[in-house]
């Protein structure tokens, strides 16, 4: 292995759409000698958006990994999607990255999008520089974008450096640590000393970062008491201590598609951003004891251990898991053992991605994301370690599919292929379901939003040559209970022969927010205890399709009471009847509602469009929670809608604000659907129902 783990930096790359985190990718793909011309996304030939659906749109859908060389050090770069519709992509790069660049558009400021990725990076402890893009577009404000970031984000932003002009007359920037101007002829940087008219701001610039860094570092805090200059060595170490303890988020700024700035980006990346030894050990937990935390050091001594965090189909070599080694070696033909699903792995061959390109090596070591071939049970989430040391890894969190979609198959002949090309995009993307309605005889499928389903279709007709046809998106509604209920049922049987007995006393209580919980609280030995496994299953089939409306039912506490069995007529199969059977009585009683997806949205929209903006989201039974200047002129409005409000919102919100608003909407929670809209879709469910049969 020929690397120092020192030198490592795993560094994903997210923002909101459309901010130019794909155009800094390609950038620092070319500066790094990765590719020797530069990929663009307007034209389709954009190395890290390779899919097609990728090239047609000109967005990110998933999220591609590369690694790169700078500086002695080997970069190992996740560039993210930046729609809400793919934000499994996001979760799952952060939970294996150790560092991020997020990108900000110097125009748009903070957005939607910019907010939800900044979260889920908190919630990850992710250190975190920013570059402002785009300072030579019109309406380009540096400081703006900063204090944004401060208001919205909480960010402690701290330029390290200075623009020199904005929108056309952008021409590079102060480097406030070095005191140095950098300004860019081609794709060259040019080194020159600050000219005087510009010494005054970039001293009083530099005080600023100075200042800050006091309260964090002491030698710097000597300094600034003794009015003392700090040495640029100094200086960057504070930086780095403090960007690792997630205390300041150095800002850079420039203009990707014009070459300037990326490699002093590259530089901060390296002097900045931390590697897997300064992240330090990982803490997992004792697959016997959950309670048991073992932690794991980033080092090639330590037992191995990884974490699977995408799956891809690749047409050439098969299935490719991507992996993220926290501690130990790993070499092909090693045997791994998957914690998650008790089974080994035999490592067949690993390759260093360069997004569709691919480098096979014989070996890696801890901090390294590498992908294997090979890997049968493995799946997004699942950890991998050596089997005479096992750990469990903190997993993925999937948010849960709020929209559905008919698929309609035209030739019954190609109901298999379509059946493989699900179970793979499955695999692929845990936030994405679909299952076969009995009934119906139809495939439903669900995801995040409209975007993202239509993209899997694309490629369910593009890659895996099945013709579908597909209905239109209907919502993921659920049900649950209001009021506690109890509910006695006896399962009795007999016709010739063995016959089934089984009896059931089960309580039934609301558990919002909690799920399914089942207690058993009989006493004694009323139903041995070999058959609790059989009751839960009952309940757990029964809620899968609720006797009033046939949504699935969630947050609901069961607890068995009572019942009885027999010696010989008593089985698994007469129990799981016997207690969804008791579920179905109990649930009837038991007040039942429907409960609907709510969606968070954020609107920006001009002063002038606010009141049809917001008569709009009141008509859709949405309600706003507040109201904050954007920038000058526009504001935000945060707020929550129904999904099923939302269809068709895009030009709706494009037409009453002659196109000048957006928005931007991620999944919140289930919530009570209101009693008249509750009977209108029952209702609709019911003469469905008919219809199909």
């Amino acid at each position: 292995m020929n690397f120092r783990i020192s030198k490592l930096r795993n560094i994903g790359i997210a923002a909101h759409i459309d901010a130019g985190k794909t155009t800094v990718s390609e950038r620092i793909l070319y500066f790094t000698g990765v590719n020797r011309k530069i990929g663009e996304t307007h034209d389709g030939q954009a190395t890290m958006d390779f899919m097609k659906q990728e090239q047609e749109r000109g967005i990110t859908i998933a999220s591609a990994a590369i690694t790169a060389q700078w500086n002695d050090h080997q970069i190992n770069l996740i560039d993210t999607p930046g729609h809400v519709d793919f934000t499994i992509e996001v979760e799952r790069s952060l939970r294996v990255i150790d560092g991020m660049v997020a990108v900000f558009c110097a125009v748009g400021g903070v957005e939607p999008q910019s907010e939800t990725v900044w979260n889920q990076a908190d919630k990850y402890r992710v250190p975190r520089i920013a570059f402002v893009n785009k300072m030579d577009r019109t309406g380009a404000d540096f400081n703006e974008v900063v204090n944004q970031m401060n208001n919205y984000l909480g960010a402690n932003a701290l330029p390290i450096q200075l623009p020199i002009g904005s929108e056309n007359t952008f021409q590079g920037m102060i480097d406030l640590v070095g005191m140095k101007t950098i300004t860019f002829s081609e794709k060259e940087r040019i080194v020159s000393e600050i000219p005087d008219e510009l010494k005054a701001p970039a001293m009083q610039a530099r005080n600023f970062l100075i200042e800050k860094l006091a309260d964090y570092n002491d030698k710097v805090a000597e300094c600034y008491l003794e009015e003392t200059d700090v040495d640029e060595e100094v200086l960057k170490q504070a930086i780095r201590e403090a960007t690792i303890k997630l205390l300041v988020t150095p800002v850079l700024c420039g203009a990707a598609y014009k070459n300037k700035g990326i490699q002093l980006l590259l530089d901060a990346i390296v002097d900045y951003l931390p590697s897997p030894t300064d992240k330090g050990a990982v803490i997992a937990h004792d697959p016997d004891d959950e309670e048991k935390t073992i932690q794991r050091q980033p080092s090639l001594n330590e037992p191995f251990s990884a974490l699977a965090f995408k799956l891809i189909n690749d047409p050439y070599v098969g299935q490719q898991t991507f992996i993220r080694i926290f501690s130990g070696k790993l070499s092909s033909g090693m045997s791994l053992y998957n914690v998650n699903k008790g089974k080994n792995e035999r490592v067949g061959r690993i390759f260093r991605i360069k997004a569709k390109e691919r480098e096979e090596i014989n070996e890696a070591g801890a901090g390294e994301i590498i992908a294997l071939v090979g890997m049968k049970y493995t799946r997004t989430g699942d950890t991998l370690c050596n089997e005479n040391h096992p750990v469990l890894l903190e997993s993925i969190q999937v948010p849960p599919a709020v929209i559905e979609m008919k698929v309609n198959i035209e030739d019954k002949k190609n109901r298999d292929k379509l059946g493989e090309a699900l179970a793979k995009l499955t695999n692929e993307d845990p936030s994405f379901h679909s299952h076969f309605d009995e009934e119906t005889e139809e495939t439903i499928i669900a995801g995040m939003g409209e975007l993202h389903l239509e993209i899997l279709v694309e490629r369910i007709r593009d890659e895996f040559k099945v013709p579908i046809s597909v209905g239109a998106p209907s919502v993921s509604f659920r049900e649950t209970i209001t009021t506690e209920t109890e509910s006695n049922y006896k399962h009795a049987k007999q016709s010739g022969g063995k016959g089934q007995y089984a009896h059931t006393v089960i309580r039934f209580e609301p558990n919002p927010g909690k799920g399914f919980e089942f207690v058993d609280m009989t006493k004694g030995g009323v139903i041995p205890k070999e058959y609790m496994p059989s009751i839960q299953k009952g309940l757990l089939a029964a809620m899968a399709k609720s006797p009033v409306a046939g949504y699935p039912v969630v947050d609901v506490k069961c607890v068995l009471l009572d019942g009885s069995f027999h010696p010989v007529d008593s089985s698994d199969m007469a129990f799981q009847l016997c207690a969804a059977m008791c579920f179905k009585q109990g649930f009837k009683k038991a007040n039942p509602v429907l409960l609907e997806p709510m969606m968070k949205i954020e609107v920006n929209t001009p002063d002038d469009y606010i009141g049809n903006v917001t008569r709009d989201i009141n008509k859709r039974r949405g309600r706003i929670e507040n109201m904050r200047r954007f920038r000058k002129g526009s504001q935000k409005l945060d707020g929550f809608i129904p999904l099923m409000e939302m269809f068709g919102y895009a030009t709706a919100l494009r037409n009453i604000t002659s196109g000048r608003a957006n928005y931007s909407m991620e999944f919140y929670q289930y919530a009570p659907m209101p009693a008249a809209k509750q009977e209108e879709i029952i209702k609709q469910r019911i003469a469905e129902e008919k219809v199909n049969k």
